[in-house]
C-alpha cells in the first residue's frame, strides 16, 4: 500500500475486510435482536440518525418496508434533544445509528423512545457509549478504527449490520446468502472506480445524484461526499422527482450521476436518465438499460437489497480520486471534524 495514499483511500480498501469482520463477530448481537423484534412484532419502526447514518436509516427504512411491509419512520433527535417532547412509541422499535455512539441528541431521542415503549436497538462503532447503555440491544459494526473524516467504512457496516438484522427478523434465505458473500462483491466493488465520471467533473462546481428506492439512501450519501471531499454542490433527488422543477438548472454538460440497483426501480430511473441526458447533460447510470445516458459498471451483489452497498463502494473509490485531482484532500475537509456532538 503506497505511503502517499490518503487515509480515506486506505479505508475505502479496507471495506471488504470490514464486512467480513462484522460477519465473523457480530451474528450473535444481530441474532438476539432479531429475536426480540420477531417477539415485538412492531406495527412501525422510528429511526434516530444524522448525516451518513441518517442515510443509512433511509437504506433501511425502503429495505424494511420492501422486504417486511414494515414502515419506518425518521424522527428528529430534537423532538427530545431541544424541545423536550415525549412520543407514544409502544410496541414499536427504534434503530439509532451512529458511528461514535455520543451524540447527546442521538442519545437522549434514543433513551426517549425506549422510555416511551419502544424497542430500542443501536448500531455504533463503538458498543461502550452511552447510545450503547441507553439501549436494549447493541449491534458492534466491528468496522475497527476510522480516521478519515469522511465516513467510508463505518457507513457500509452500518448498512450491512441494518440489512442484516432485517434478514434475520425475516429469516430470508435469499438475503441472508447475499449478505455472506458482500466481501468479496466488495473487494471488485472498491476496484471498480469509474474513471469515465472523475473525467466528467474536470472544472465542474455542481453536480446531481440521483436514485429510486434503496438507492435514495446511496444518492443522499454521494451528494454529502461530494460536498465535504470535493467541495463540489451536489444535490440529491428521486429519480421521481428531478424532471419537477431541479431538471431547470441543467444546462450543457451537466453531470448527473444515476445509482440503480438491479430491482423494479431501474426502468423508470433509466427512463429518467435518459431524459436529462436529451436535454444535454452528461449523464451516468449504474443501469445497461440507458439509451442516451451512459452506463457505469456495476459490482451486482445476487439481491436487489444489498446491491445499494456496492454502489456506494464504487462510489468512494472514486469520488476520493476526484478529490485528489481537485487538490483538495478528503481527509481533512475544511471546516469539518471527525464527530460531530449536536445538542
Amino acid at each position: 500500500m503506497s505511503a502517499s495514499q490518503t487515509q480515506m483511500r486506505r479505508e475505502v480498501l479496507e471495506i471488504p475486510v470490514a464486512v467480513d469482520r462484522l460477519l465473523q463477530n457480530g451474528g450473535a448481537d444481530i441474532a438476539r435482536a432479531a429475536d426480540a423484534m420477531r417477539a415485538c412484532a412492531p406495527a412501525f419502526m422510528v429511526s434516530v440518525a444524522r448525516g451518513s447514518s441518517d442515510h443509512v436509516a433511509t437504506y433501511l427504512k425502503y429495505a424494511s418496508e420492501l422486504l417486511m411491509g414494515t414502515p419506518i419512520a425518521s424522527i428528529g433527535p430534537s423532538v427530545a434533544s431541544i424541545y423536550h417532547r415525549k412520543l407514544a412509541l409502544d410496541g414499536s422499535v427504534c434503530l439509532s445509528v451512529s458511528q461514535s455512539g455520543k451524540s447527546p441528541d442521538i442519545v437522549q431521542m434514543a433513551k426517549m423512545a425506549r422510555e416511551g415503549g419502544a424497542l430500542s436497538i443501536a448500531m455504533t462503532n463503538d458498543p461502550a457509549s452511552p447510545l450503547a447503555q441507553v439501549s436494549d440491544h447493541t449491534l458492534n459494526l466491528h468496522a475497527g478504527p476510522e480516521l478519515s473524516v469522511a465516513a467510508t467504512k463505518t457507513f457500509v457496516n452500518s448498512a450491512v449490520a441494518g440489512i442484516w438484522l432485517l434478514a434475520e427478523w425475516a429469516e430470508d434465505d435469499a438475503l441472508r446468502s447475499a449478505i455472506r458473500n458482500l466481501p468479496a462483491a466488495l473487494e471488485k466493488a472498491v476496484r471498480n472506480d469509474w474513471p469515465e465520471v472523475r473525467e466528467a467533473l474536470a472544472g465542474r462546481s455542481s453536480i446531481f445524484c440521483l436514485g429510486r428506492g434503496t438507492t435514495n439512501a446511496i444518492s443522499n450519501e454521494a451528494a454529502l461526499k461530494f460536498k465535504e471531499t470535493c467541495q463540489i454542490h451536489a444535490e440529491s433527488y428521486s429519480s421521481a422527482e428531478v424532471l419537477h422543477g431541479p431538471v431547470s438548472i441543467v444546462d450543457g454538460g451537466f453531470p448527473v450521476i444515476a445509482l440503480g440497483a438491479k430491482d423494479e426501480a431501474e426502468t423508470a430511473l433509466a427512463a429518467v436518465t435518459d431524459e436529462i441526458a436529451a436535454k444535454g447533460a452528461t449523464v451516468f447510470a449504474t443501469s445497461d438499460k440507458v439509451q442516451k445516458a451512459t452506463p457505469l459498471p456495476a459490482i451486482r451483489t445476487g439481491h436487489a437489497l444489498t446491491d445499494p452497498i456496492a454502489l456506494i463502494a464504487s462510489f468512494y473509490a472514486m469520488v476520493e480520486q476526484t478529490a485528489a485531482a481537485r487538490g483538495i484532500n478528503p481527509d481533512t475537509p475544511r471546516h469539518l471534524k471527525k464527530v460531530t456532538e449536536t445538542v
